[in-house]
């Protein structure tokens, strides 16, 4: 049996000293698709994959506008 977890979406503040980690979900719409997993980052960009296995991409972080966040029980 497979246990999806529930997230809700937060506003991306690109002002932050660190508006997202390698880890994070990340979508230009809250919830949209596509939703992209943040590998790494370089010069000013985020290095993005759609899926497991998926290649990575390097994007402007600017893209994004939202980051997912554990919903609360």
């Amino acid at each position: 049996m497979t246990i999806a977890r529930t997230v809700d979406w937060t506003p991306l503040d690109l002002s932050a000293a660190e508006p997202v980690k390698a880890g994070d979900l990340v979508s230009a719409d809250a919830g949209g698709l596509p939703i992209y997993r943040v590998m790494a980052f370089e010069e000013g960009r985020a290095w993005v994959a759609a899926a497991v296995g998926a290649p990575a991409r390097a994007v402007p972080l600017s893209l994004f506008r939202w980051r997912a966040v554990e919903a609360a029980a």
